[in-house]
């Protein structure tokens, strides 16, 4: 099967390959042509959090062109380099090939293990005496710098973790989670507005805790909510407007009483 799709595909690769290197040639795109490496880095990390987006959602149709954007972005990225003399396509492929086999000795070689805890665990072993790293003062300072809040902050936790400086359970974050939110309502009470900040970060920071001791990803939990409210709003928009109404025409209320009415229609939805 394997064999098959490579060849499959083949074609089709070779084709993006030959656009891209018309688009950086003589006579391509003067935008393309304008880009370098650089440039290009906030592109490849726009066209990743679409292609998350469209697989959250389940959107196959999109999720396929997503991936072509970041494809595209990624042999771009390969051309550049290419033509710096630095690195090609080949190294690249090269390079990831060999990783992967190298990490994965208990599908390439003899090893065996026991779960996936221990897959990560020797994964990390591995990744450790493969190159020379910058010494560490720090668990934390391997990171990379670039992470959005949400994520460093799950990886963050995870560090810790490794470290044993964690939480001994999911219950004990819970009661974290009340001490927070207590905190929070004296700073608002005693109007003490950059301190209430400062708390909401702390109870931010704690229920990313509690997402990764409970089992889940706090981005694909915060990214389901986001678009719970965003499919339940739509909704209510949508049963204001049959009444010839604007949003901001309707009492707080009677939206209210629409939103819950949305709220058990999808309760009662198989």
């Amino acid at each position: 099967m394997a064999a098959r799709e490579v060849d499959s595909a083949r074609p089709e690769l070779a084709r993006l390959i030959e656009i891209i290197a018309r688009l950086r040639g003589p006579g391509g795109c003067p935008w393309d042509r304008e880009q370098s490496p650089r440039s290009m880095v906030r592109f490849l990390i726009e066209e990743a959090y679409e292609l998350a987006e469209a697989i959250e959602a389940g959107d196959t149709e999109n999720a396929c062109e997503e991936l072509g954007d970041v494809l595209f972005h990624v042999l771009f990225l390969a051309r550049m380099h290419e033509e710096q003399a630095a690195f090609g396509l080949t190294d690249v492929c090269r390079v990831i090939a060999e990783k992967m086999i190298r990490r994965h000795p208990h599908v390439f070689g003899a090893a065996t293990v026991a779960d996936s805890g221990e897959v990560v665990r020797n994964w990390k072993r591995i990744k450790a005496t493969e190159k020379p790293r910058p010494e560490r003062r720090s668990v934390l300072d391997g990171l990379p710098r670039g992470l959005p809040a949400l994520p460093r902050a799950l990886a963050v936790s995870e560090e810790a973790g490794r470290a044993r400086f964690d939480w001994p359970d999911l219950e004990s974050v819970l009661v974290k989670l009340e001490e927070e939110l207590a905190e929070l309502r004296a700073a608002l009470l005693q109007g003490r507005g950059e301190q209430a900040g400062e708390e909401i970060g702390d109870l931010l920071f704690t229920l990313v805790n509690a997402a990764r001791l409970a089992g889940h990803h706090p981005e694909t939990l915060l990214s389901g909510a986001v678009r719970k409210f965003e499919r339940r709003f739509r909704r209510m928009e949508a049963a204001i407007a049959v009444r010839g109404q604007e949003l901001s025409q309707v009492p707080q209320s009677e939206k209210d009483g629409i939103w819950d009415a949305i709220k058990a229609d999808e309760a009662d939805r198989p």
